[in-house]
């Protein structure tokens, strides 16, 4: 599974920025809406305007296993979501390559499992522009006044060391943070703390060769502004459950939007972890098909 993830990120990794590079950036929207479609998922852009210009978030549904009875109500959608685009000067392996191919890969997967809910993957574009892409998307459900079971953002999640002092703590943080760079954190509000409960527990529990460190923050993370610098935070903004999954990004990485987060600064075992945990998080939270006896 590996090489897929390998794959992906040969395909992905390049500057994919809306000012310096935008055909490499439509070029990262296609390639989502290609591997979507091979797995036969129902693929639909969210287009919203901002910088003088018009863009795409890429939706791909993966509906339940089998209709609800109709006795019983729809369950509603998780989201499994990552940003496609870059900031100027960087490749972005691991910022957000890395999160777009552990998406992927858990779409597959999930592919062979039954579940009771639809899971919505979703490609984010402008997240480096303070959030835009997410923002009009989150602002569409809450004018929908749609209901979510939650949002999984997965922000860096390519990057891990084994050497002590690898990991940098961030300020303000008020849980003890290991010295060694080899976990995944799971960040989310006090408002989302069941889904952060359900995504840890599932994680240690069928992947127990990664370590995850969990971190709740109050309101939408005012106090802590690193906590707040993905898509999860429009999720937050708009009252919806929502966590992110990261390495920590320039905390641990050195190579942080910079010209050398190449492909070959990545941990691919760790990358593999982090898609199985997010794909055992997605079958407890989705559940199981629903019988009109149940």
């Amino acid at each position: 599974m590996s090489e897929r993830l390998r794959a992906h990120l040969r395909a992905l990794v390049g500057e994919r920025h809306p000012l310096s590079s935008p055909d490499a950036l439509q070029k990262a929207e296609q390639y989502l809406t290609d591997q979507f479609q091979d797995l036969h998922l129902d693929v639909a852009v969210h287009s919203f305007d901002a910088l003088g210009g018009t863009y795409r978030n890429v939706i791909a549904t993966m509906p339940p296993s089998r209709a609800n009875p109709p006795d019983q109500p729809t369950r509603p959608p998780l989201i499994i979501a990552a940003h496609y685009d870059t900031v100027q000067g960087s490749p972005g392996a691991d910022d957000n390559a890395s999160g777009l191919a552990v998406m992927l890969e858990a779409a597959r997967s999930l592919r062979e499992v039954p579940l009771g809910s639809a899971v919505q993957f979703i490609g984010f574009c402008l997240e480096e522009e303070d959030l835009l892409g997410s923002l009009a998307y989150a602002a569409q459900l809450k004018g929908r006044r749609q209901e979510i079971r939650g949002a999984i953002v997965l922000e860096c999640v390519g990057y891990a060391r084994a050497e002590e002092g690898s990991q940098h703590i961030p300020p303000g943080v008020p849980i003890t943070v290991p010295t060694t760079g080899n976990f995944l954190a799971i960040v989310g509000n006090t408002a989302s703390a069941e889904l952060v409960a359900a995504v840890e527990s599932s994680a240690n529990r069928q992947v127990l060769a990664l370590t995850t460190i969990s971190l709740l923050v109050p309101g939408q993370g005012e106090m802590l502004p690193d906590t707040r610098r993905s898509d999860h935070a429009a999720f937050w903004h708009y009252g919806y459950p929502a966590l992110m999954l990261t390495d920590t990004a320039n905390f641990r990485n050195p190579h942080y939007h910079r010209p050398t987060d190449r492909l070959d600064t990545l941990d691919f075992t760790f990358m593999q972890r982090v898609a199985d945990a997010v794909t055992s998080s997605a079958i407890d939270l989705a559940g199981t098909p629903k019988t009109r006896s149940q």
